[in-house]
């Protein structure tokens, strides 16, 4: 979407901003390059450029003579530069009068996934006098918004990935009946068929986990490292994908299912405990709303692990409740997360996100994720929620 330049500068006088500098070098800003229309644009982009949008007036662009018109879509003037000297010369008069801006930008790094400038780069704005502050709130609100028409195609992928779901469920129901078995693998390179299928695209194949390796977060099998899947297991399966289209943004979800009648205790008691972290999560950020207000990323996060902790659990715990879902499956936007950093972004109208909790045993995993977006004053949650491990045998 083309960026508001006039919303833009409306906030950044809200926040007492004298202006954003979007910068990137070599696609080193991912949320840069969205912001700046780059990221499907067929130009070259191997050179430092600079867009600089001030509260009041228009914005200006510094960009190397090569590739002068990369930013020539976008509103303002474009000053080339070649050499360093005229490097130097540009960014004095780019950021001339400014004395507070925000850049891609988290003091300690305290929020990786905002921190893409690096360091010499910042150095060099504040060695003209410019304070440099987190664009966090910024970028929440003009990168990680979805439009309508996004909003659609995240709630396509994600009827379109409950199918999948249901076909790979069909698949363990056989074997849960007595049926030949098959492998992590072959399920997993089935459903990226049934991807096609539907016409999903995904960053990496789907996650098809087997009982230990479920207790691996980031476990995914391949063609030469893989478990067999039997009668009587647990599976875990995890999928995320959006459509084949410019603007689309992903969905992304997890379903356990147990190749047998009865689930095991230890492992049912896990699954409901996580269930209603992950119902406590829905309804803390539906409370805000109520309240008047957003939720923030780090609250929602305490809110699911008190439950865990609560429960037992604590020391199960691997990673943060949920993140933020773009055009990448990890998106730009506020993370619910108070555990591996501390996000207190804004889960703002039009912002959708993943709640994904999950415990690891040394012998099984649990894990539910379902996705939320802010439509309104209502925190949807775009698919049904699992309420207890899928047993297939009758």
């Amino acid at each position: 979407m083309p960026l508001d330049i006039a919303a833009v500068q409306a906030s950044l006088a809200a926040a007492g901003l004298d202006g954003w500098l979007l910068y990137d070098f070599h696609g080193s800003n991912p949320i840069a390059q969205s912001l700046a229309g780059l990221v499907h644009a067929p130009k070259m982009t191997t050179r430092r450029w600079y867009y600089y949008i001030p509260a009041s007036g228009a914005p200006r662009g510094l960009v190397h003579a090569i590739e002068r018109h990369n930013l020539d879509h976008l509103p303002g003037t474009m000053q080339p530069y070649a050499g360093r000297r005229s490097l130097d010369d540009g960014l004095d008069a780019l950021l001339a009068g400014a004395s507070r801006i925000a850049m891609e930008y988290s003091a300690g790094c305290n929020i990786p996934y905002l921190s893409r400038v690096d360091a010499g780069t910042i150095e060099s704005v504040r060695q003209r006098g410019v304070e440099v502050v987190s664009s966090g709130g910024l970028v929440q609100q003009f990168e990680a918004v979805w439009s309508p028409a996004q909003i659609a195609t995240h709630v396509a992928a994600s009827d379109a990935l409950h199918r999948i779901k249901d076909r790979a469920f069909e698949v363990l129901r056989q074997i849960a009946a007595g049926g030949p078995g098959t492998t992590e693998y072959a399920l997993q390179q089935q459903m990226v068929g049934w991807f096609a299928d539907e016409g999903l695209v995904s960053s990496d194949p789907p996650v098809v986990a087997v009982l230990a390796n479920a207790g691996n977060p980031h476990y995914l099998p391949t063609a030469t490292s893989h478990d067999a899947i039997g009668p009587n297991q647990l599976v875990l399966l995890d999928l995320w994908g959006k459509q084949d289209a410019p603007g689309s943004v992903y969905a992304d979800i997890t379903w356990m299912a147990w190749t047998g009648a009865e689930v095991p205790a230890e492992m049912a008691r896990a699954f409901a405990t996580i269930a209603q972290a992950r119902d406590a999560a829905v309804t803390t950020v539906q409370a805000a709303l109520d309240a008047g207000r957003f939720a923030r990323g780090f609250e929602v996060d305490a809110a699911a692990r008190a439950v865990l902790i609560e429960a037992g659990y604590a020391d199960v715990i691997l990673h943060r409740t949920g993140h933020s879902l773009g055009e990448s499956v990890h998106g730009n936007g506020a993370h619910l997360d108070d555990y591996e950093t501390r996000d207190e972004r804004q889960l703002l109208a039009g912002s959708g996100f993943t709640i994904e909790p999950g415990l690891y045993f040394p012998t099984f995993g649990v894990r539910t994720e379902i996705n939320v977006v802010i439509m309104g004053t209502e925190a949807r949650v775009t698919g049904p929620r699992q309420a207890a491990i899928t047993a297939l045998a009758h």
